[in-house]
């Protein structure tokens, strides 16, 4: 897989944003995710916290937001959550959805993985942060790549 385009197809894409969609519904919380070719050689956790704050996920209101971060040719990933969900969610909660998602990737379904991500994510954020009449959905809802 050399691009990041073979990683997921359009179809597989519009799927992901479908299910992002799906799992904001029900609460001000808003999840990302950011797909690209390598972390360039830096911490991959470093490079999803940058990217995080380049894709201005920590200026949401409550603090909600979650991404979900993927080097496709290093075969890594990391969810990172803003502080507001971090203080809140059970102490394995992360490990939890990021194992979830590795047994999904592991057998190359890489669209399955990430909607499970998605939408465990979403019923953490829907249970902390429901859905009010104000809520606006904050950052866009497509596929940031890099």
């Amino acid at each position: 897989m050399s691009k990041i385009e073979d990683f997921l197809s359009k179809k597989d894409e519009q799927a992901i944003v479908d299910a992002i969609r799906d799992a904001e519904k029900n609460t001000s919380g808003e999840i990302r995710i950011h797909i690209e070719k390598t972390s360039n050689n830096k911490d991959v956790f470093d490079r999803a916290m940058a990217v995080f704050h380049e894709l201005k996920m920590d200026n949401t209101k409550l603090q909600n937001g979650v991404l979900i971060y993927v080097a496709v040719e290093d075969k890594t990933f990391v969810i990172y959550g803003d502080k507001g969900i971090n203080d809140l969610v059970p102490d394995n909660f992360w490990d939890s959805t990021k194992d979830l998602m590795l047994s999904h990737f592991k057998t190359g379904h890489f669209k399955e993985g990430l909607i499970a991500g998605i939408l465990k994510a979403g019923e953490q954020l829907q249970t902390f942060f429901p859905w009010q009449n104000d809520d606006i959905d904050e950052l866009s809802n497509e596929i940031s790549k890099g």
